[in-house]
């Protein structure tokens, strides 16, 4: 049995960009008789069936924004962001005449049928994807397919990939943070994050590692220094004490900065009394315990999606990537 022809196919067929094709099916006012012929006639002999929700929220005569709705996280703390980003999302959405469906996936795949039943059926005009990860498949088939979507997250080894994207300024909100405790506490400002790999995780620690190498010592070697002062550690608060534990009894630390709230909970309470600590995504455990945090600014990156949402087909690359800046919060 032969998958269904894409966006991509007809493009190829005809010999013109994705972007064309999407024009031609959306405003083909805007397109040259010739190649809106050449196009229409590729439609034709594929047999592409254009996916009319694609287009009706740029047209207001639907209005289903469709999100994926993700399992809690085991220490309930992370998955607090998201929890607080469907509730921007959603509050927004209403503002502008919008609504928001959840739906539930075991995995990449069953998403990807969820995807399709939504959009076949016409329940869903758009989708806002969460948790992206390297390759993510879940983009490759809405894009193919000339589905509207969202990805709330950068696609970490392919930054300039046409898809809109919105993300929160990771390596911008670390810096601020690290840049606070070395103008309150001290220079040897330790970090705790995630092992080398994660986009979001090297990004991070890449706004402390600059804040050190400023801060440095003349004459000494940076990377000895960053070496001496950070420790990596899964995610999870066990961890997170773990790691603190072991970076104060292993060098002098006048801080703490950590990659999530997390972490950060387990290094308060393993060394908090003796040891300022700050954690990343402000969720409510932050705000309860008292220690600092990185706000990642979710009324804004939901603003963002929306926007991005509405954009018409021949918006440019830079129009679709927003970067959200955080903020920090000293407590």
């Amino acid at each position: 049995m032969h998958s269904q022809p894409t966006v991509i196919d007809v493009a190829a067929a005809a010999g013109v960009s994705r972007q064309t094709v999407s024009n031609v099916l959306n405003s083909p006012e805007i397109v040259r008789p010739e190649t809106r012929e050449r196009v229409e006639r590729a439609i034709q002999e594929l047999g592409y069936l254009p996916h009319a929700s694609a287009r009706r929220l740029r047209t207001r005569r639907s209005s289903t924004i469709g999100i994926r709705l993700d399992h809690l996280a085991a220490d309930g703390i992370s998955g607090s962001v998201l929890d607080r980003f469907l509730h921007a999302l959603t509050e927004q959405a209403a503002t502008r005449g919008l609504r928001v469906m959840l739906f539930t996936a075991a995995d990449a795949d069953d998403e990807i049928a969820q995807l399709r039943r939504l959009s076949d059926g016409a329940d869903v005009d758009a989708f806002v994807l969460t948790s992206t990860v390297h390759d993510d498949p879940r983009i490759d088939w809405l894009w193919g397919r000339g589905i509207r979507f969202v990805a709330f997250g950068r696609p970490w080894g392919h930054l300039d990939a046409p898809h809109p994207w919105v993300d929160v300024d990771g390596q911008a909100g670390v810096r601020a943070a690290t840049a606070h405790f070395v103008a309150t506490a001290g220079p040897r400002v330790g970090y705790i994050g995630w092992p080398a790999g994660s986009g979001t995780g090297d990004d991070r620690r890449a706004g402390w590692a600059s804040v050190i190498a400023e801060h440095a010592p003349a004459g000494m070697f940076v990377d000895g220094l960053l070496a001496d002062l950070e420790i990596d550690a899964l995610e999870g608060v066990a961890e997170g004490g773990r790691a603190a534990r072991e970076l104060v009894a292993r060098t002098d630390v006048d801080a703490i900065v950590c990659a999530s709230d997390s972490l950060a909970l387990g290094a308060f309470l393993a060394v908090g009394d003796t040891v300022p600590v700050c954690g990343f995504d402000d969720t409510p455990v932050a705000v309860s315990l008292g220690f600092s945090s990185v706000e990642q600014q979710l009324g804004e990156v939901a603003r963002a999606v929306l926007d991005l949402l509405a954009l018409p087909d021949d918006a440019t690359d830079a129009q679709a990537h927003r970067l959200v800046t955080p903020r920090l919060v000293v407590r």
